[in-house]
C-alpha cells in the first residue's frame, strides 16, 4: 500500500495554477511524511482566494514556480496512488499546471477520492466536506491550508481502511491529458 494524499490551493477562479500544495505520504503503517509548499503561480490573485486561503502575492513572490517545485514534488507522487478530497478538482489543477508549463507526466494516474469514498461508507453524515469528516473522525484541521488538508485527507482514508473498507472499488484512473476520469469499464 503506497499512497500520497495531496491538496492544492489556487490563486484565482481559473484553477490553472497553484499557490500552495500539501503532500502527505502514507503506507500500511500510517502517515510517513508531510510536506508543504508555497508556489509562485505567476498569475493574478482573486480577493476571494486570498480570503479563503490566506495566501497573498507577497507571500509567494520568492517561492518556486511550479516547474521548479515539480522537480521536488514528482518523486513524492510517482509510483503511488494519489488521494485527494474532491479529487477531480485537485487533479484538474495539477493537469492544467503540467500542461501550461509543458511538463509531461502520466498520462494516466491512479487515484482515490476520499469524498466519494466517504459518501458511500458514511451516508448518514449531513455532507461529506473535508471539515465535516475531520470533525466526525476528530482529526485536527486548519481548513484551506494545503498541508493540513492533505494530512486530513490521508487520515480519513486510513480511518476507512482500518475500519475494514476495501479501497479497490474506489480506485479510478485520471487522464491528465484529457483532464477526466476514465470510465471504470475501460481499464478495470
Amino acid at each position: 500500500m503506497k499512497y500520497v494524499a495531496f491538496d492544492v490551493e489556487t490563486p484565482n477562479s481559473q484553477n490553472r495554477r497553484m499557490s500552495a500544495v500539501g503532500v502527505t505520504l502514507l503506507d500500511e503503517t500510517g502517515i510517513t511524511g508531510n510536506f508543504s509548499f508555497l508556489v509562485n503561480p505567476e498569475t493574478h490573485f482573486d480577493p476571494f482566494n486570498i480570503s479563503l486561503t490566506g495566501i497573498t502575492p507577497a507571500m509567494v513572490k520568492s517561492s518556486p514556480t511550479f516547474p521548479q517545485l515539480w522537480e521536488e514534488m514528482e518523486p513524492l507522487l510517482s509510483g503511488r496512488t494519489l488521494l485527494a478530497h474532491n479529487a477531480p478538482f485537485d487533479l484538474g489543477v495539477l493537469s492544467k499546471c503540467l500542461a501550461d508549463y509543458g511538463i509531461s507526466w502520466g498520462p494516466l494516474v491512479p487515484y482515490l477520492c476520499t469524498c466519494r469514498m466517504s459518501r458511500k461508507l458514511l451516508p448518514q453524515l449531513p455532507n461529506h466536506r473535508l471539515n465535516t469528516l475531520a470533525d466526525y473522525f476528530d482529526i485536527p484541521l486548519r481548513h484551506h491550508e494545503a498541508d493540513s488538508d492533505s494530512q486530513a485527507c490521508g487520515e480519513i482514508f486510513l480511518r476507512h481502511v482500518r475500519s475494514g473498507a476495501d479501497p479497490a472499488p474506489f480506485l479510478r484512473l485520471y487522464d491528465l491529458e484529457r483532464r477526466r476520469t476514465l470510465p471504470r469499464g475501460r481499464w478495470a
